[in-house]
C-alpha cells in the first residue's frame, strides 16, 4: 500500500511507543484514515524509507499525499484542515 492521494494514512509498526500514542488520539477524533503495518507491507516500508532519508521512522503519515515523518497530533489535525480548504 502507498500513500492515498485523497486521505490519510498512518504507517506504523508493532512496539513502536510513538506509534501507540498517535494511533490512540487519532482514534479519538473523527477523521477516517487508514493504517498500514510497515512490517506486514514491503512496499508500504519502501514509501516510508523514500519519504524519510532512507530511514523505516513511524509514525508516518501522509493527508492528501503529503507525507509527515513522526507527526505530532495537532500537525496531524492541521494539516488535514489546510487539505481540507485546499478542496
Amino acid at each position: 500500500m502507498t500513500e492515498d492521494r485523497d486521505g490519510m494514512v498512518v504507517y506504523w509498526r508493532p512496539g513502536c511507543p510513538y506509534c501507540m500514542k498517535l494511533r490512540l488520539q487519532l482514534r479519538l477524533t473523527k477523521l477516517q484514515y487508514t493504517e498500514v503495518n510497515i512490517w506486514r507491507d514491503p512496499e508500504a516500508a519502501a514509501f516510508v524509507r523514500s519519504v524519510a532519508d532512507g530511514n523505516e521512522t513511524v509514525p508516518t503519515v501522509t493527508v492528501a499525499g503529503r507525507p509527515m515523518v513522526n507527526p505530532s497530533r495537532r500537525q496531524v489535525l492541521e494539516a488535514v484542515r489546510v487539505g481540507a480548504r485546499q478542496k
